[in-house]
């Protein structure tokens, strides 16, 4: 017999709600193993600072076995176009392949930084249309030798 439920949903989520789904997620995931099928995912991060020691940019996400996730990528306005966002990718990825990561995906809308990524060697892999004046949500990977 079904326990009946109702369904509620929510412009903003309700207080608790993502620490409830989370920790309902992290207790499936612990049962894949003693330590869970996520065991062994690590922050990564890198980042630039001009001569002052202002950060200028930033790269944040994760690694888990051969696998390296580029979740967010940000350049300060004045130094776009020069070089360092190309370079806190690629000190990103070595840290990365440092790990033993040979895989690298991230996602980003077409109106940001599809041909930046492009000229890094990732590839499109799916692009899903209809997100308005974001234009298109890109998927795209980039394999490298370990």
């Amino acid at each position: 017999m079904t326990t009946p439920f109702t369904i509620t949903t929510f412009d903003v989520p309700k207080p608790g709600l993502e620490a409830l789904v989370d920790a309902g997620l992290d207790q499936y995931n612990d049962a894949f193993g003693d330590r869970g099928a996520f065991d062994g995912q690590q922050p990564i991060s890198s980042a630039a600072y001009d001569g002052g020691g202002r950060m200028i940019a930033g790269a944040v996400g994760r690694t888990l076995g051969r696998c390296c996730e580029l979740q967010r990528l940000w350049v300060d306005a004045a130094h776009r176009h020069a070089g360092v966002g190309s370079a806190v990718v690629r000190a990103f990825e070595q840290r990365a392949i440092e790990r033993g990561c040979d895989t690298f995906y991230l996602s980003t809308f077409s109106f940001q930084a599809r041909p930046f990524y492009e000229r890094l060697g990732y590839t499109m892999q799916l692009e899903i249309p209809g997100h308005g004046a974001a234009g298109s949500k890109c998927f795209m990977v980039k394999k490298t030798g370990v």
